[in-house]
Parts: structure tokens; C-alpha cells; sequence
């Protein structure tokens, strides 16, 4: 009788390892980027950086041995969009983490879902200081706009000397109105005189505003926004005679592919640059290339790149720990420190604590326009 019951046992035992579930083989991360509209340049370079880093990861075994399934949406610049992105990639799709949004307004739209959900938030690219206040669920791989505008204005100060700075802004941008802020914070500060003028998105026409900043006589320009509008604004600023120095932020690192030679002799802030030439940096540069058909890699590939990398790690980590959940990982990307493409990163309160660096637009030796390494700003 006890034999057969200890059989009864064993193949009730074997049945229930059977019917047991399979434990996951794939883990699902989300993207949040801008792949149409205006600024679709960059939504397609990041959202390539971001799948490069995926693809590598999984070659290199996945989360230990769990294939990283990656999950991209479109938000094409509209905070709504990005809302219903992460909507869709949360529940329907049931990513564990998400790496988005790409501007400023847009990953503010769901900063307050994400810690709200507990699902981890890494943007690459948001600098407004607001982004990581939601929680600690939401991180950043790029530095804050209240650090980039200090660097920029600093530059301004220190190295072009400058005593007067005009500031032309737009008043409706999240990113473009806390780097005016903070600029002006700190060249106030630094003892400089600052002048603004402001215009909304839409604007086409600049030159009532260049009138008045005209008439300041400035030393330098400081203009906060994306490459494609300070494309418009340059110009206009060089055809009403204006030849003192441009300035501007990360939003600018599209400008030389424009073409536009007003900007030669202008500067601006970013998050690395190719010519400080660490392994790290070249190893980065070669896979990129070789993964997108030559295309050169930016400082938002850079940063999409890195936000991708310091997910996966703390995933991993996460995974060895037994905690491969929403509060495992957020705890992992906290304790996150190394080096990275745009710098040696460690985490205070979802904001990473790195540097920048200042960029020089020159006339490149094939007649392009082309950047120029000038200075690297730590925090």
C-alpha cells in the first residue's frame, strides 16, 4: 500500500512540474520616439541607437539568457500621442520598462503614468529639470537644462568674455524656455546683462524680435531650440547684420548638417563628442556605422544609446538578484555607475551626474560644415 501510494505521489509530482508554467524566455522593453513629424531626425537616430543596443545585448546573451524583445512607438512630437504610446506599450503590450520619450513636453506627458504604473522610465534625451520629478521610477541619460544653460552661459562669460547676452526663445517649449532660465541665471549672476526676446513654435518670421535684440547691441546670441529653427533664426540674424557670436544647446546638433554657414564661429552645448576618442566612444561609433549603412551617429544616438545600455544592466542585475520586477530594476538603475558613450555616469535622484562638452561650428576640410571640440564643463 505505501508503494503504491509513494507512485500515486511521484506521478502527481511529475504532473505538476508538467502543467508548471514555463518561466519567460523573452522580456519586453518599450520605445517611445518620434519617427514622424518635424523633428523625425532625430526620433530615427535614437530609436537606431536604441535597437543597436538591444541587438548587442541579446548577441551577448539577453538578460541572462532571456531575449530582450524590443517594442517601438511613433509619437511624432505630440504629447497626446506619447500618452497613448505609453498607454498601449503598458498594457496591451506589457513591457517591463520603457525608453522615451525623446523631447522634453512629451516624456513630461508621462513621467506621472510611469511612476503611477511603477514602470521604469529612462529618457535619453529630455533635459527639462522637471522630467524626473514625478519619482524614482523615472531616470534621465542626459544631463539637466539647469546644468547645460549654466555651461553655456559660463562659456559665454569666461571664455567669449562676453558682457551682454540676447536671448531669442520660444515661449511655448518646455526645453526652450528652462534653458533660457537657467542661461540667464547664471550670466546675470556672473555679473552679465541679459536681453529676451520670445516667439512660438509657428513662427517663420524673426525680425521684429532681431530688431530689438539689434538695437542691445549684444555680444553674443544665446537661441534654445532645435537645429531646424535655428536654422530660420540664424539666417535672419546674419541678413540683418548682426555678426557677434550664436550660442545655443543640444537642440543644435542637427545644425551642421544644414548647411547653413551663418552658424560658423557659433557654439554649443552637448553630451560628447567623437574627438575626446575613448575606447568606449570608438567601439560605439564603428557599431553604429556598420549597423546603419555608414550613417554617423549623433549626440542623441549617443544618449539613446547609453539610456539603453543602463536599462539593460540594471535589468540584469536585477535578474541576478531574483528581482526581475518593476521595483527590482528601478533599484538597480539607481545603483547603476560606469562608463558610458557620453561619459561615466552615476545616478542622484534619476538625474545622472556627469559632464558636458562645448562644440565649435567650423567649416570642415571637404568645404562642409563640420564640430569642433572646445572645452568639456564637469558638474
Amino acid at each position: 500500500m505505501k508503494k503504491i501510494s509513494a507512485l500515486i505521489l511521484a506521478a502527481a509530482a511529475l504532473l505538476l512540474v508538467a502543467c508548471a508554467p514555463e518561466a519567460p524566455k523573452t522580456v519586453k522593453i518599450g520605445t517611445i520616439q518620434p519617427l514622424t513629424g518635424k523633428i523625425a531626425v532625430y526620433g530615427k537616430t535614437v530609436s537606431q541607437a536604441v535597437t543597436l543596443a538591444v541587438e548587442e545585448a541579446n548577441a551577448a546573451g539577453g538578460i541572462n539568457g532571456k531575449t530582450i524583445e524590443l517594442v517601438t512607438e511613433d509619437d511624432a512630437f505630440n504629447p497626446d500621442n506619447t500618452v497613448a504610446a505609453f498607454k498601449k506599450l503598458t498594457t496591451k503590450d506589457k513591457v517591463l520598462a520603457v525608453v522615451g520619450a525623446l523631447t522634453s513636453n512629451c516624456t513630461l506627458a508621462i513621467t506621472n503614468l510611469a511612476q503611477g504604473a511603477k514602470i521604469p522610465l529612462i529618457t535619453p534625451t529630455s533635459t527639462n529639470d522637471k522630467v524626473t520629478d514625478a519619482g524614482d521610477y523615472i531616470f534621465r541619460a542626459c544631463y539637466k537644462d539647469s546644468f547645460q544653460g549654466k555651461v553655456v552661459a559660463q562659456f559665454a562669460a569666461n571664455d567669449l568674455k562676453a558682457k551682454t547676452a540676447a536671448i531669442l526663445f520660444d515661449k511655448a517649449n518646455d526645453y526652450s524656455f528652462g534653458l533660457k532660465s537657467n542661461f540667464e541665471e547664471t550670466f546675470v549672476a556672473l555679473g552679465g546683462t541679459v536681453v529676451a526676446e520670445s516667439y512660438t513654435g509657428d513662427t517663420k518670421d524673426f525680425n521684429a524680435q532681431i530688431a530689438n535684440i539689434k538695437s542691445a547691441k549684444p555680444d553674443v546670441i544665446f537661441l534654445p531650440d532645435y537645429y531646424n529653427t535655428v536654422a530660420l533664426i540664424s539666417k535672419q540674424i546674419r541678413d540683418a547684420g548682426i555678426k557677434v557670436p550664436m550660442l545655443g544647446a543640444d537642440g543644435w546638433d542637427e545644425a551642421v548638417g544644414t548647411g547653413q554657414v551663418e552658424l560658423v564661429g557659433s557654439y554649443y552645448s552637448n553630451h560628447y563628442s567623437p574627438e575626446t576618442g575613448s575606447d568606449t566612444i570608438k567601439a560605439f561609433l564603428d557599431a553604429y556605422r556598420a549597423r546603419w549603412n555608414n550613417e554617423e551617429p549623433n549626440a542623441l544616438s549617443a544618449l539613446g544609446y547609453d539610456a539603453t545600455k543602463i536599462l539593460i544592466t540594471a535589468m540584469i542585475d536585477a535578474d541576478k538578484a531574483g528581482k526581475l520586477t518593476s521595483e527590482g530594476i528601478r533599484d538597480a538603475m539607481a545603483a547603476v555607475k560606469g562608463s558610458y558613450v557620453t561619459g561615466d555616469i552615476s545616478f542622484d535622484n534619476g538625474n545622472p551626474v556627469k559632464s558636458a562638452v562645448v562644440l565649435e561650428i567650423t567649416n570642415g576640410a571637404d568645404g562642409k560644415l563640420a564640430t569642433k571640440y572646445k572645452a568639456t564643463v564637469n558638474p
